[in-house]
């Protein structure tokens, strides 16, 4: 008897605590489930205990799936949405940009869409670009600094300080591993100096700035990089300074260096020269003087050895 009334309290207390687990997990998840189902999101009572048991926050993944649902998205699996959460990803944010790329018909699917996330990329922002082209300006005084203009100078020495504004969206297929904006400024940078350089004139550019734009977008500067350049505007051009005239004038002024240079030289050499032949002069007086002081000691020798004589008046 004792032993049956154990038995009995202890299912008492064993269907309690049951009861008190269905209420708490009726409390914690019900509205959840029953949002789900709805949506016809299609997410059990079961698969959301388990994403406690996996540290899923299960409010973020439910809304996310519930947001796809009703925006006629292809079903997106849970576990999948389970994953990228627990990968470090943004599920509300993939969902979000899946949905503003199936609204404008852009075709971008969850994996996609996913890794792009994960490799640090606002995929929400990107899709956002591809609807709405983005406009950057180049040089970017924020990424540039002091510098405002980009210089360029055509083949008769007058320099152009010019201003773009390059249109971009952005390239969903090359956004994992494409260059970013810097690289798009850099080209586009590049491409003008270098346009402005093959001009004849610079009347030319001024006449027609579209020259520049045209000359830039012709070479493909939007390769292996996040964006796809839809237009190059030139925003603004202006005359520098003559900058041919200012280099002859320094090779001018360089020339007249070297050539009194070369005359120093020359008149160095002048002097150490008069300075030589003022030396020999005084050598071959030496030697003179010394062939005069012989000629008494010959005289002498010459008495001495009987080859002169001494003639006596007549």
């Amino acid at each position: 008897m004792p032993g049956k009334m154990v038995l009995i309290v202890g299912g008492i207390l064993l269907l309690g605590f049951l009861l008190l687990v269905s209420i708490i997990v009726f409390v914690k998840y019900f509205n959840l489930w029953l949002q789900a189902y709805v949506t016809r999101s299609r997410v059990s009572i079961l698969s959301l205990i388990a994403m406690s048991f996996r540290k899923v926050n299960a409010r973020t993944i439910i809304e996310s799936k519930i947001m796809g649902v009703q925006a006629g998205l292809p079903a997106i699996a849970t576990p999948s949405l389970e994953a990228h959460y627990l990968a470090g990803g943004n599920v509300r944010k993939v969902i979000q940009a899946l949905i503003v790329a199936h609204r404008a018909k852009i075709d971008l699917d969850w994996e996609t869409a996913a890794a792009i996330d994960l490799a640090g990329r606002n995929v929400l922002e990107a899709v956002q670009t591809s609807v709405d082209p983005k406009v950057i300006d180049c040089p970017d005084p924020k990424r540039s600094g002091a510098r405002l203009t980009l210089d360029g100078v055509a083949k008769n020495g007058i320099q152009l300080r010019a201003k773009a504004r390059v249109t971009v969206r952005t390239n969903l297929a090359q956004l994992i591993g494409g260059a970013t904006e810097e690289t798009i400024i850099a080209r586009v940078g590049e491409g003008i100096v270098s346009a402005i350089g093959s001009c004849e004139s610079h009347k030319e550019v001024l006449s027609n700035p579209m020259l520049i734009a045209k000359a830039v977008l012709d070479k493909s500067l939007d390769s292996q990089t996040a964006f796809e350049i839809v237009s190059i505007d030139i925003a603004d051009i202006d005359v520098g300074d003559n900058v041919g005239a200012r280099l002859q004038a320094d090779q001018a002024e360089a020339d007249v260096r070297v050539a009194r240079a070369r005359a120093e030289e020359r008149r160095a050499r002048a002097v150490a020269q008069e300075q030589e032949m003022k030396a020999l002069t005084a050598e071959n007086r030496a030697q003179v003087v010394l062939a005069e002081a012989e000629v008494p000691l010959a005289l002498a020798e010459a008495y001495k050895m009987g080859h002169l004589r001494a003639q006596s008046g007549s």
